[in-house]
């Protein structure tokens, strides 16, 4: 016999029973909450939580194809060195923009005169509580990268269709930078 889903109660939220944090760190913290969900299931959940975090697709438009602002950086949790659009933690009390303009300088060493947010979505919502916020970052401007003693991050301008390919290809695999490209891609072509 097939098993059927519960039936969805009225509520739109779980319903926290019990939680205790399992783990406080610098950058998150893990608690394991009981929780009783919409449908009607307790059951217990990890939820790692964050302040969130900016993504910037920062694109130079002066050539005929717009240009797109990619980094490369060792991931450990990846054991590996992946394409990345900038992006950054938004720290306590900082606003998405002021962090976004921060994260820009800081690992590129660029500015803009113009920026929007574009997309907001979770990055891992099964587990993570995280939102990141992506801002359009244009009007660029070079200058001199300041990155934290631990970034170690090389970039480089990439043409759209060059970073579509690259996307389609399976080269750019950070789920961040999979959006941005993506949108901006509809975006010009849409």
């Amino acid at each position: 016999m097939p098993r059927t889903s519960p039936k969805p109660k009225n509520r739109t939220k779980a319903r926290v029973l019990s939680s205790r944090v399992a783990y406080r760190g610098p950058a998150f913290t893990v608690t394991a909450d009981q929780v009783l969900e919409p449908s009607g299931v307790r059951t217990r959940r990890d939820i790692v939580h964050h302040s969130g975090s900016v993504v910037i697709l920062a694109v130079e438009e002066s050539n005929s194809e717009p240009l797109v602002l990619l980094e490369q950086q060792y991931r450990h949790a990846a054991q590996q060195t992946l394409w990345e659009l900038p992006a950054g933690r938004i720290d306590v009390g900082e606003k998405g923009l002021a962090a976004a303009k921060r994260e820009l300088l800081e690992e590129t060493g660029y500015t803009a005169s113009r920026w929007k947010c574009i997309l907001r979505f979770y990055a891992s919502p099964g587990f993570l509580a995280e939102t990141m916020d992506m801002y359009s970052a244009r009007g660029l401007r070079r200058g001199k990268a300041q990155p934290e003693a631990d970034e170690v991050i090389g970039s480089q301008m990439v043409p759209l269709s060059a970073a579509v390919a690259m996307v389609m290809k399976g080269t750019i695999r950070d789920a961040k930078t999979i959006a941005g490209v993506l949108w901006l891609n509809q975006s010009q072509h849409g």
